[in-house]
């Protein structure tokens, strides 16, 4: 049950993800990768490994946004 609730925390932040690719709205990344992150620490109570690594992957993106954007942009 934990891991389908991690999965489901990670598809929403993937979700508000999206338009945080586009220029002047990397900002929401800040907002992002902590739900992503809070989504990996559900995860890891589960059993399997899969939506931790799910939720990992969204932040990291998030994560190599934000460093591109110069945490901003």
């Amino acid at each position: 049950m934990l891991s389908l609730l991690s999965i489901l925390i990670g598809t929403v932040a993937l979700i508000l993800a999206i338009p945080a690719i586009l220029p002047l709205l990397g900002w929401l990344n800040w907002l992002i990768v902590p739900i992503a992150l809070f989504g990996a620490l559900i995860g890891q109570f589960s059993s399997g490994t899969g939506a931790r690594n799910f939720c990992l992957a969204v932040a990291a993106f998030c994560m190599l946004r934000l460093w591109a954007g110069g945490g901003l942009f």
